[in-house]
């Protein structure tokens, strides 16, 4: 089974991401993920059994409070990305990096520059296939203000069924 670990944006910052990835496919076609608005803990990887993984979620979500973050304008990588800038807390940081430690325990977990401590937090708008109309798109999506304050409360796995991300489980912080 496939899966990936993220965490969910949620309230006004996370709507926004969701109708702005639905505005930008409607306006030039360009497409996005088809998990909610999120940052990404670990990318898709494959596993048969993931039940250490969630005992790892549970106990890590019950011993760490959330923290908070913010969400300021718009990037990019190269052509192929544009994404909401995540401006992460030196506690939602701190946090994340405990978290990796924990994940990368398990033996089917790999992490590399893209996921592991030292990614860079962000928010994809749009990702497949956008080089033709990057800058097209990025002159749109850069002119919408983009300012929120969020809260790092939750880690969810996603289970890739169907062609398409359904919830697994989510681990709330306190």
């Amino acid at each position: 089974m496939r899966y990936v670990i993220v965490s969910v944006v949620k309230g006004d910052a996370g709507n926004f991401n969701n109708n702005l990835r639905k505005e930008v496919f409607e306006k030039f076609k360009a497409r996005s993920s088809k998990l909610p608005a999120h940052f990404t803990i670990k990318a898709p990887f494959e596993s048969d059994d993931i039940n250490d993984l969630e005992n790892i979620l549970d106990n890590f979500s019950k011993s760490h409070n959330s923290s908070e973050y913010k969400i300021k304008g718009y990037d990019h990588f190269d052509d192929r990305v544009i994404f909401m800038k995540v401006l992460m807390s030196d506690e939602g940081k701190t946090i994340h990096d405990k978290l990796i430690d924990d994940l990368n325990k398990i033996n089917y977990l790999d992490f590399s520059k893209e996921d592991g401590k030292d990614k860079v937090f962000h928010v994809t708008i749009s990702s497949k296939k956008i080089r033709n109309i990057f800058n097209k798109l990025w002159n749109y999506v850069s002119l919408i203000p983009c300012n929120f304050d969020c809260h790092f409360d939750n880690i969810c796995i996603y289970k890739w069924v169907d062609n398409t991300w359904v919830l697994h489980k989510e681990y709330l912080l306190d």
